[in-house]
């Protein structure tokens, strides 16, 4: 943009400020009005309502709902206040569209230059009607990609930057629009959650470090137990194997929160599982998978490698598939035995095509809602928490937070931390892996 605005003459520096001049004057008549229509739009956007945003975004309110003593009336009227959730979210959207006002801009800074070089060229510059027939032939794409990135930023983007922005602010369970007016806070809330010696520090270090445990340990199981599967069916010695690749796999046709249901109930005190392993006479009392911490933690792992497992071992077996023969005939010729063949080509290979998958399948596991609330909903329930129970996993008491307590800022601050934690280790990871360093290795 700013090379344009170089090369470009007055005129055309004059398009970044009235859209469309640049076409005006150089007889692109149509597409200059659309530039300039847009403009004015913009202006009329802001008079009418962004400087209300933006400065409703600035102050988040000023006048909180209240009973007000009419004096003529002589009795108290409910006088509705200002809401600091709506304003936030009318000036989160005005920065977005500010952002747009930017990229026209630069459109229109941009079209009046390509029409400043036709006319130095000698050259007539391009009609209206050719121009928007190259959105029906070279630049289809764009027309279509249109209406899905409009959604992306309705739905996606403009609910995030709002999450994140209340991160910074005091709206929580004490502070509820329009009653109450939320502010900004900077960054307390993350020194809040950071701090040992708060309630929320207390809870979030251990949450995090059950986090990060449950996370690696569900993914190696997983991939270990995924990757023995493979190596069983796909052994010489195995028949029907289509028929045993079939049964596994029915964990991942059956919907994952219905088998997750079932299986909490069975595993209730009074659930199937307790009450046939009394009736066998193995057990007096019904074995805690829900209510021990630590039965339910082991749980919560042997459910999820369950669950999990057939879905690594139908990668495997693909890799497997597709590992060069003359490999396996070249160690058998050098007199290697299966499992020096297993440690220095069928693993290797599988790790090296797999890295990315485990480190999506860990950041995944970081983020494992299903698994965790549909079978303990975080408990079992503890006073050392603040609104967590001891399987809880920082998604899962974000959600807690939101839902429960109403203490919006805090979960938006732990789910920015979750962010930040998964993409860093997501970052050092993969940069460290032979399938980002060697990626020509196995090829």
């Amino acid at each position: 943009m700013l090379k344009t605005f170089k090369k470009g003459d007055n005129i055309t520096r004059l398009s970044l400020l009235i859209f469309g001049l640049g076409n005006i004057v150089r007889g692109q008549l149509g597409k200059g009005l659309i530039f300039l229509g847009v403009e004015i739009l913009y202006i009329f956007y802001f008079i009418e309502y962004g400087i209300g945003a933006l400065k409703g975004l600035f102050t988040l309110g000023t006048q909180e709902q209240g009973w007000v003593m009419d004096e003529r009336k002589g009795i108290e009227i409910l006088v509705d206040g200002d809401n600091s959730m709506l304003l936030l979210l009318f000036g989160t959207l005005c920065l977005m569209i500010i952002a747009s006002l930017l990229i026209v801009a630069k459109l229109s800074l941009e079209s009046a230059y390509l029409a400043q070089e036709s006319i130095e060229k000698g050259l007539k510059p391009v009609s209206l009607k050719k121009d928007l027939s190259f959105f029906l032939d070279s630049k289809v794409h764009i027309t279509l990609l249109c209406m899905p990135i409009i959604g992306i930023l309705a739905f996606s983007v403009l609910p995030l930057l709002y999450m994140i922005l209340v991160a910074f602010t005091n709206y929580n369970h004490d502070h509820q629009p329009p009653g109450k007016l939320f502010d900004w806070v900077g960054l307390d809330n993350f020194f809040v959650i950071l701090n040992t010696h708060s309630p929320l520090g207390k809870s979030f270090w251990p949450i995090l470090s059950w986090t990060i445990v449950w996370a690696i340990v569900a993914t190696i199981t997983c991939f270990l137990f995924g990757l023995i599967l493979a190596m069983w069916i796909n052994s010489p010695y195995v028949k029907i194997k289509k028929v045993w690749r079939s049964i596994l796999a029915t964990s991942v046709a059956v919907p994952q929160f219905v088998s997750l249901l079932i299986i909490r109930t069975m595993l209730q005190p009074e659930g199937s599982v307790n009450v046939l392993l009394k009736e066998l006479g193995v057990i007096d009392n019904a074995l805690p998978f829900w209510a021990n911490a630590t039965w339910a933690r082991i749980t919560i792992i042997l459910v999820n490698l369950w669950i999990g497992a057939p879905y690594t071992m139908m990668i495997v077996t693909g890799i497997l598939m597709n590992i060069p023969a003359e490999l396996y005939e070249a160690a058998k010729i050098d007199g290697a035995n299966t499992i020096t063949i297993f440690k220095k080509i069928t693993l290797p290979y599988i790790v090296f095509v797999m890295t990315p998958y485990l480190i999506t399948q860990f950041i995944g596991n970081v983020n494992n809602f299903n698994v965790i609330f549909l079978l303990t909903a975080g408990g079992p329930s503890t006073i050392d928490y603040y609104q967590a129970g001891k399987t809880d996993l920082l998604v899962t008491w974000l959600y807690k937070l939101t839902v429960g307590s109403k203490d919006y800022c805090y979960a938006s601050t732990i789910g920015i931390l979750v962010f930040i934690i998964s993409a860093a280790v997501s970052l050092l990871t993969y940069h460290r892996t032979s399938a980002y360093n060697n990626e020509e290795g196995f090829q």
